[in-house]
């Protein structure tokens, strides 16, 4: 046995460790549940992408189409993982990625393109004053979410538009341009202080009824009636789209107006306000309290 051979022989033998030939750690598998939701917001951010490639190539009503698919499939993600019991915080961030673009980066550019270039720089200004409202609206909304006290109210009213039903507000002169409104300086000027408006609906503490306190029972011999309601509205929105769209907007901020004097009546404000009490206790905070650090 020569020299080498015996210092290797002498050498202390070291058991093997987990870690082999410097391989990462292994991935662990992933359930398909947890993956559908997610490719459900890939697909929202596609569609609102390709809206803005629409509006680029001139190609308006399947531009603001595929922004209306893109509220829909963010309304049905979030129900989906909850439905899945998918929920997770990548899911989440996910969701609010998408949402950044699909309700504040895509119907600011398809607007602009469509009639707010017309009022030169103050159109843009205009558009890029609803993306940044519509980017501070959804990162107050996560700082809400996060909280691990939630007041009372948070299931009956949203502080502020939400930013889905915010794009498709914001799109109404869209809409009517569609119908034949003639365009041109004087109309993008209005539609860019229309524009500047919704932006701040966004971000303002404005009690806006969520919907989710109404409940979902329905009496047995309404049923079928609104089955029917529900299918003549559909075929109403493929049939006279824009139609359909002009009236729900214009529904929708009328009843802007109602959520706030319901809010008036229960809580004795017309905003939302910042409790400054510091005498309260935290664990017992008031039904009206918006705890916000903006």
């Amino acid at each position: 046995m020569d020299e080498g051979s015996k210092e290797r022989a002498l050498e202390p033998r070291v058991k093997p460790t987990g870690d082999k030939s410097g391989r990462g750690p292994r991935l662990r598998e992933i359930p398909l549940r947890l993956i559908i939701p997610n490719l459900v917001t890939v697909l929202a951010i596609c569609a609102g992408l390709s809206g803005i490639r629409m509006a680029i190539d001139g190609q308006f009503p399947k531009a603001v189409a595929m922004l209306l698919i893109a509220a829909f499939l963010d309304g049905v993600d979030g129900r989906l993982a909850r439905l899945l019991k998918a929920s997770s915080k990548f899911g989440e961030q996910m969701d609010s990625l998408a949402d950044v673009v699909n309700f504040g980066i895509a119907p600011a550019l398809v607007a602009y393109t469509y009639l707010l270039n017309d009022g030169g720089t103050l159109g843009w200004i205009a558009a890029l004053t609803y993306a940044i409202a519509a980017a501070l609206r959804l990162a107050r909304f996560n700082v809400m979410a996060d909280r691990k006290r939630k007041a009372s109210w948070q299931g009956e009213y949203f502080v502020g538009v939400p930013a889905p039903l915010g794009a498709i507000i914001m799109l109404l002169p869209v809409y009517l341009g569609f119908l034949g409104m003639e365009l041109g300086r004087g109309v993008a000027l209005a539609s860019a202080a229309y524009t500047v408006l919704i932006g701040f609906l966004l971000i303002s503490r404005l009690p806006v009824w969520s919907g989710k306190s109404l409940g979902f029972t329905v009496r047995r011999d309404f049923a079928l009636p609104m089955m029917l309601v529900a299918v003549l509205s559909v075929a109403l929105l493929f049939a006279y789209t824009w139609h359909v769209m002009i009236a729900g907007s214009v529904l929708y901020l009328l009843s802007l107006p109602l959520g706030a004097r319901a809010w008036h009546r229960k809580y004795g404000t017309l905003v939302m306000e910042d409790d400054t009490d510091e005498d309260e206790d935290d664990d017992q905070p008031r039904k009206n309290r918006l705890d916000l650090d903006i």
